[in-house]
């Protein structure tokens, strides 16, 4: 994630941009892996966001990765962190691997069938090098998972500040009415990708709520 007070250092995911307006603008993004937790935020003591943490561990963000070379068992050396936030790709042979960060954070949120459990899934993009769930490291961690992300055409809206559940649902409504009205067909729920880390000035914060379009 960005470092430099609002400005984004640090890879992004790869999109064409098919469609710009004023409030809006249509993206294809590319296939991406990313690594994800689900979590209950009642049941966390970070509530929504202690997802952070754990995917910042898988990556090494904190210290020792907590992941491993496929096919091997051996233990990583703890590589020094040279800022709050890793943008160097280091990996120690036959064990862990350090994966830089990139930006944005994902985050989603889905009610589970037949009660009112709320569960959150936080995504961190991997860098492009990784091309394949097979090709990024396994993480030792049992609640981060390795997922693939196929290509999606995506209706995306830009905001600035603390992007907290009032102002992200005031944000949908607008990308909801925005698209409606431009003729696009909502296929899926929406996502927040946030890009720069906590301690960034809340004028400062880029943030975006994305929907699939048809």
């Amino acid at each position: 994630m960005g470092m430099m007070l609002g400005k984004i250092t640090v890879e992004t995911p790869k999109y064409q941009t098919i469609e710009k307006k004023e409030e809006f603008e249509i993206r294809e993004y590319e296939p991406s892996v990313v690594a994800e937790v689900t979590y209950d935020p009642k049941e966390m003591k970070r509530g929504r966001d202690a997802g952070f943490m754990i995917l910042a561990g898988y990556i090494g963000a904190l210290g020792s990765p907590c992941n491993k070379k496929k096919g091997t068992e051996a233990a990583g050396e703890k590589i020094a962190m040279t800022a709050p936030v890793i943008t160097q790709e280091q990996s120690q042979a036959g064990g862990s691997e350090k994966i830089a960060m990139t930006a944005p954070v994902i985050t989603e949120e889905k009610q589970e069938e037949g009660g009112e459990k709320k569960l959150v899934t936080m995504q961190f993009v991997l860098p492009s090098k990784y091309t394949t769930v097979e090709a990024a490291p396994a993480p030792t961690d049992e609640r981060v998972k390795i997922k693939g992300v196929p290509s999606k055409k995506m209706g995306v809206i830009t905001f600035s500040g603390n992007a907290d559940d009032k102002l992200t649902a005031e944000q949908l409504e607008k990308l909801k009415t925005a698209l409606h009205v431009a003729g696009y067909k909502i296929s899926g729920e929406h996502i927040l990708a946030r890009y720069n880390p906590p301690w960034t000035p809340w004028f400062l914060k880029t943030n975006e709520v994305m929907l699939p379009v048809e």
